[in-house]
């Protein structure tokens, strides 16, 4: 059998205190089924009203204690009852009375003495339009939902877009910019040790030259104070052992962009996370090193010994750690405008990264702390909202953290927390399942 939904029974409050009235009235209402409460006084009126709201409230004007004036007033303010219909019961003909009622809040007047078909088309005209009212609210609650939640859909849509878009262009400048950078490193790299070999054998033979010719020719004499032999021949290997360095940093930079930005979006992938943190500190190095107005960020790492290899994306785990590093030296650069090289010096800006393994849970926890000037409550409330930022226009878009909580929350099932106090800087605490 199917259930057939039963409607709710229509209750119409009652109140005056002329019990006749209340009877002639409580039979009409009766008999259109619906079901007639009764109240005598305006105070019993409104403690009824509160314990069990009706549908619609018939108010005689005068009464004894306070009149129906004072109970409409009353009932209006209170959020409880504010919305039920009200229509007066009078028999005063005094048009001022009459607005002065509809300005309170009633709907309607019904003049006595009664015409029971009168009262029971205007209750029946009320109610429906009461009914209209609440399906009209209804629907516009439903439809702001439906829109609020449409908005926060489309705004997951772009900043996925924005997010597959960014790693989507730089994985292809990485390429490029890797491409470029190991042709030349790799011929310069395979040259010069046979520039090594070449230089030493010259050496050799110079050496050999002073050793059986101890009486040069005067030019020769002439052309080896004018180039500083000896000079030379100290400060060639040096030379070329700073060329070598120069030739393992720049594959080490290149290393570090190809582990930064790996082009993994489609899968996820067996990854080291201190890997992802020490190429994305590298990449900040240029910002983390000291200047003429600064000394250098320090940057504090503390390892877990042995951090076990997680499925992952990569490049976007590496987008996050660079977003929440980035973001920390910019916090110490507003902090520094207005502090000398010294003061600074005396108080070291400081940057800590911490990883650790709960085996019990699991998971593994990556926290990333400054000792910068820390948040205000109502912007830490807030910095996970796309677009929010408090940097100035042109310095910042507002979709970093937003996506790195995509990134973490939503593409790899973690967490990522904020913790900071004004004065005493921020933490950002991520776990990830592994």
């Amino acid at each position: 059998m199917i259930a057939v939904p039963v409607s709710k029974p229509i209750h119409i409050l009652l109140v005056d205190d002329n019990p006749n009235n209340l009877k002639v009235l409580s039979e009409a209402i009766q008999g259109c089924g619906w079901k007639a409460l009764m109240a005598t006084d305006g105070e019993s009126a409104i403690e009824q009203t509160e314990y069990a709201p009706p549908d619609l409230i018939l108010l005689d004007v005068m009464m004894a204690g306070i009149d129906g004036f004072e109970t409409c007033r009353r009932l209006k303010t209170n959020p409880i009852t504010q919305n039920i219909p009200v229509i007066f019961m009078t028999a005063l003909s005094d048009s001022t009375d009459k607005v002065a009622g509809l300005e309170i809040g009633a709907v309607d007047y019904i003049t006595k003495p009664f015409q029971h078909e009168e009262v029971i088309a205007r209750l029946k005209l009320h109610l429906k339009i009461s009914l209209l009212t609440r399906t009209l609210e209804e629907r516009v609650q439903e439809r702001t939902a439906e829109l609020t939640e449409s908005l926060q859909q489309l705004q997951q849509t772009q900043l996925q877009l924005i997010q597959s878009e960014k790693m989507s262009t730089l994985g292809q400048m990485v390429a490029g910019i890797g491409h470029e950078i190991n042709n030349p490193v790799g011929f310069v790299g395979g040259n010069l040790a046979y520039i090594e070999e070449y230089v030493n054998d010259l050496l050799r033979l110079v050496s050999l030259q002073q050793q059986k010719l101890p009486q040069p020719d005067p030019e020769i004499e002439e052309l080896v104070e004018e180039i500083d032999l000896e000079y030379l021949v100290e400060d060639l290997p040096k030379l070329l052992a700073s060329m070598r360095q120069g030739i393992t940093r720049l594959k080490d930079i290149s290393l570090s962009l190809r582990t930064f930005a790996r082009t993994d979006i489609s899968s996820q992938v067996e990854f080291q996370i201190h890997e992802g943190i020490d190429s994305t500190l590298m990449l900040l190095k240029h910002r983390l090193k000291g200047k003429g107005d600064r000394p250098k960020i320090e940057v504090v790492t503390q390892y877990y010994g042995e951090l076990p290899a997680i499925s992952c994306y990569p490049g976007q785990l590496n987008q996050v750690f660079m977003n929440i590093i980035a973001n920390a030296i910019d916090a110490f650069d507003e902090l520094n405008q207005n502090h000398s090289y010294q003061e600074i010096a005396a108080c070291p800006n400081i940057i800590t990264i911490i990883t650790s393994v709960d085996l019990q849970q699991q998971t593994v926890t990556i926290c990333i702390q400054d000792n910068g000037p820390g948040m205000l409550a109502e912007v830490q409330a807030r910095i996970f909202e796309p677009s929010f930022t408090t940097k100035a226009v042109g310095k910042g878009t507002g979709l970093g953290l937003a996506i790195s909580y995509q990134i973490i929350v939503d593409k790899h099932n973690g967490q990522i927390n904020c913790l900071s106090m004004p004065g005493e800087g921020t933490k950002f605490i991520i776990t990830l399942p592994m």
